[in-house]
């Protein structure tokens, strides 16, 4: 039986689908009504979802972010707080479009997951540093997952304009994209490189009596954050724009993703994570 808190992340996931759904509706009829639909319920999902992390806070007594269900439902949620941010700023409703679908799959992702909640937290987890390292480490990729969204979509755009397609007009310029993807990119890394590596050294050191262990969860987090390393000074330095920073956050996102799946496969002092 679903407990509260479990029901408001089920409750979300609906309206995650239906956002996905009006969004797809939208970019075929584009019909503003339908954008602000779109918009609406994927706000309304991460409202639910808001709720269900205040109910799971109050039922566990701590900071829900000790486990893979807790820390895939904190990355989508940053997703639709990014997404917000990036509305506000562009007024592109069509963002959504590619946006709805990254959303919608991670929570669909974090339903698969155990949703079991550790009311009695083992030693290494009985610190503040929980709330500073996990929180910022998933609202970090949270924000990567907009920009790989933004960045399929740039590729998308570009192939349809490379083609002549009256589809391309609809969708924001490339320019545009491209700054969405590196402002997206900027939101998340400060906070990632807090989050992950910072407060992640200082609580390893606290707790386990060294900052660096090399355990597989810290060498994931070293690569992911050296690689959006490169992406932004290949971006600063080198000029690199269009397809080819794009496709760097692509797959700067994917390795994230391995990261995190590879969290319940190589085991370590994260297997609890």
């Amino acid at each position: 039986m679903n407990t509260p808190d479990v029901s408001m992340f089920t409750i979300s996931l609906g309206f995650y689908l239906a956002a996905f759904v009006v969004f797809t509706a939208y970019f075929a009829f584009r019909t503003e009504a339908l954008g602000r639909a779109g918009a609406t319920l994927l706000f309304a999902g991460g409202g639910f979802q808001t709720a269900g992390f205040g109910l799971r806070w109050n039922l566990a007594g701590h900071v829900p972010l000790t486990n893979m269900f807790e820390y895939a439902a904190a990355m989508s949620w940053m997703a639709v707080l990014s997404f917000g941010i990036l509305l506000w700023k562009y007024r592109k409703m069509v963002i959504g479009v590619f946006v709805a679908p990254v959303v919608f799959g991670l929570v669909v992702a974090a339903s698969m997951l155990p949703k079991e909640m550790s009311k009695q937290l083992v030693p290494a987890l009985q610190s503040y540093w929980l709330t500073i390292h996990v929180s910022l480490a998933a609202l970090g990729e949270g924000a990567f997952a907009v920009a790989c969204a933004v960045s399929v979509m740039y590729l998308v755009t570009r192939r349809l304009a490379q083609r002549g397609s009256p589809i391309a007009r609809r969708l924001p310029s490339l320019e545009m994209l491209d700054e969405i993807n590196y402002r997206a990119v900027a939101i998340g890394y400060p906070l990632f490189t807090i989050g992950a590596l910072f407060a992640g050294a200082i609580w390893a050191h606290n707790a386990w009596g060294a900052f660096w262990s090399w355990d597989p969860k810290e060498v994931g987090s070293l690569i992911i954050w050296l690689f959006y390393t490169g992406y932004l000074h290949a971006r600063l330095q080198r000029d690199w724009r269009g397809p080819r920073a794009a496709t760097m956050s692509i797959l700067g996102f994917a390795m994230s993703l391995l990261s995190f799946g590879g969290n319940m496969v190589l085991g370590g002092k994260h297997a609890y994570g």
